[in-house]
């Protein structure tokens, strides 16, 4: 009978290296289906269309079949910012100021809701979350039809309804949707209502995780309630803060439905945005290498600031 060497592994028994290499390689076979499933829904629907869509905006591209498509170079992104009308100059305007707007206002009214709900003297909490995200899975078609009905001209839009006829607040009814700055804020109304509960559901979710006892600790040294929703509340929600802004920020420059169900980018085009502007040009003008080129540049946008925001929260300390 032979005695095992020290140092050795006894006979019959692999290395434990040996045994954990093979288990990490049995695992990786049984996960690589799913792995390739999706790198290759990836490749297909995020990848190549980007690549291509960076290809067009070098193109005079046609979709008839047969066609030459030349490359023009930056032909497309020169008569971009060089349109007499100034199109790609408005929507890039209204983009960032829907960001600008909606932003900050989303996020502040989503805390604050959710920090009211979820008040511990608050009853049907679950009534609260649907009614908040009742908005979220209704049709954008529906709820545009809602706010152009209450935005409507005319004595019998509901708004001019209330404060012209009724209670005689305006002279004569408001066309809302014929004026620049009118028609924008009933753009940032509606996306506003129709995104906010969002937000206030992750919040909500956020909060079950922060522990009463700081609160405690705060009413006992006199901090009332506003002192400990910005000394406590608000740092400790700090990683979702950057995970709400950052999609808030995304869905404020992705304006089309917005824009395209209420006003389809009037008056006089002066309401339109980047994403709106994109499928004027491409599905109504048939300029898809113009299309293209705003797109490219609204995507290089959309990087730089989710980029500078990711590392903005990211380098912050939080409770």
């Amino acid at each position: 009978m032979s005695i095992p060497v020290a140092g050795q592994p006894a006979p019959g028994h692999q290395p434990r290296a040996g045994m954990q290499i093979k288990k990490g390689i049995q695992q990786w076979i049984k996960v690589l289906p799913f792995i390739f499933l999706g790198v290759a829904g990836t490749a297909v629907f995020v990848i190549y269309p980007m690549i291509r869509n960076i290809l067009i905006s070098f193109q005079e591209y046609s979709i008839m079949p047969n066609a030459e498509n030349p490359y023009i170079g930056f032909e497309n992104y020169v008569s971009a910012f060089t349109d007499p009308n100034n199109k790609v100059l408005m929507a890039i305007r209204n983009t960032f100021l829907n960001v600008a707007v909606t932003v900050p206002i989303n996020w502040f009214l989503a805390i604050v809701f959710a920090v009211l709900i979820n008040l511990h003297f608050v009853k049907h909490k679950i009534v609260f979350r649907t009614v908040y995200y009742l908005p979220i899975i209704t049709s954008w078609i529906v709820v545009a039809f809602l706010f152009r009905f209450l935005f409507a001209g005319g004595e019998y839009g509901l708004i001019n309804y209330i404060f012209y006829k009724q209670l005689g607040i305006f002279d004569a009814p408001v066309n809302f949707l014929a004026n620049y700055w009118s028609a924008m804020i009933v753009i940032w109304l509606f996306h506003i209502w129709k995104t906010v509960g969002w937000g206030v559901v992750i919040y909500l979710a956020a909060l079950q995780g922060i522990s009463k006892e700081y609160y405690e600790a705060a009413a006992i040294d006199g901090a009332n309630g506003s002192r400990q929703f910005w000394s406590i509340t608000v740092p400790m929600l700090g990683p979702v803060t950057a995970f709400v802004v950052i999609n808030l920020i995304n869905g404020a420059f992705n304006f089309f439905p917005q824009v395209y169900f209420i006003t389809r980018g009037g008056p006089m085009d002066q309401t339109q945005t980047l994403p709106s502007l994109m499928y004027l040009q491409a599905f109504k003008n048939f300029n898809f290498g113009y299309a293209s080129a705003v797109a490219v540049m609204m995507g290089i946008a959309v990087f730089l600031l989710t980029y500078s925001q990711m590392k903005k929260f990211g380098n912050q300390r939080f409770l």
